[in-house]
């Protein structure tokens, strides 16, 4: 028996895993953040002691580039809370093997792959995060809907990240493209551009940028809105009308891996009741049913159907068209 350890590591090849995991060992890639490993592996380490766990933690971006770059000598099992707009490339798809994982039947059939290649049981979304002071003091009001920051009263008291280096810029993005249709969701988004202080490269700046009063409206996510509210920040999180944009951080097992049974014994743990109470703490989205929302998930107003508020996102789609749309997003807004 190995003895468990949780390693979350900057670069796992710099420790010197050069190979495939072996038996007892998994080797995981994740774009899950950091805070958040170190708290699910603590508790996966307590239901798995014999298992040793490797976590390389990479952006989105770069862990699709690792995958496709080591197409020919993987290194890893498995991947763990990754995009799911880029876990629809084809090519990585290709790269999964069909597992089916117990309790992934439980997920609506959106939050699933047909073929059992992928699952999603958390994820994450957007929201507008308003500092109260500042909109009293300015004398606007709250707004609801994308087409309320419009207001001439918004100008230079908005931020939003940059869809292209920003996954929460281009969920906001897509869901108003999606939600209103292309020329009018392009439209909506021209008529709020003028208001725009700046485009961020971070998801979160907006709402940290808000809570302490520097802007207004940070269009950002709803986690961070939750717990900047819970933190004492003057702040109201907005869920706007006609549809929250959202992402899903999904799932899978390598079909190379030489430890599908421990990959699939993992992944069985991260649909146990323990495993999906430890996600709500840290996620606005847990897509499981019966899941308890957090305390601060409810003080912030947060629904117990999420999928009320949810825009109507496809993500063949969006992954499909996600060049194009960043693209076009640049030459239109670009600064």
């Amino acid at each position: 028996m190995i003895k468990a350890k949780a390693t979350i590591a900057a670069s796992l090849f710099a420790l010197g895993a050069g190979t495939a995991a072996n038996a007892d060992e998994l080797t995981i890639y994740s774009a899950l953040e950091e805070e958040e490993i170190a708290v699910y592996l603590e508790a996966a380490k307590e239901a798995m002691p014999d298992l040793e766990i490797d976590i390389l933690r990479l952006s989105t971006g770069k862990l699709g580039a690792r995958l496709l770059a080591e197409k020919d000598n993987p290194q890893a099992d498995l991947i763990w809370g990754w995009a799911v707009t880029a876990m629809m490339d084809p090519q990585v798809l290709e790269l999964l093997e069909p597992v089916k994982v117990a309790g992934a039947e439980t997920l609506a059939p959106e939050f699933r792959d047909a073929g059992d290649r992928w699952f999603a049981q958390i994820g994450y979304m957007g929201a507008f995060c308003v500092n109260t002071e500042r909109l009293k003091s300015k004398g606007l009001e709250m707004p609801k809907t994308w087409a309320d920051l419009e207001a001439p009263g918004f100008k230079g008291e908005v931020l939003m990240p940059d869809p292209n280096s920003s996954g929460t810029g281009y969920l906001h993005v897509n869901a108003v493209l999606q939600s209103l249709g292309v020329e009018k969701g392009w439209a909506q988004l021209a008529a709020v551009d003028p208001n725009m202080a700046q485009y961020t490269s971070s998801g979160s700046k907006p709402c940290k940028a808000a809570r302490v009063g520097e802007y207004t409206v940070g269009i950002s996510l709803a986690f961070t809105a939750m717990k900047s509210i819970d933190d004492g920040y003057p702040l109201e999180m907005v869920l706007p009308e006609g549809g929250v944009g959202y992402e899903l951080e999904a799932s899978g097992v390598l079909s190379s891996s030489e430890n599908k049974d421990a990959a699939k014994r993992f992944l069985d743990w991260s649909m146990s009741n323990d495993a999906l109470s430890l996600f709500a703490q840290y996620k606005a989205l847990v897509t499981a049913p019966g899941v308890e929302l957090s305390g601060f998930a409810k003080e912030a107003g947060l629904p117990n159907d999420i999928s009320s508020v949810l825009a109507p996102v496809d993500f063949v789609e969006s992954a499909g068209r996600q060049n194009d749309v960043k693209a076009e997003w640049r030459e239109r807004f670009g600064r």
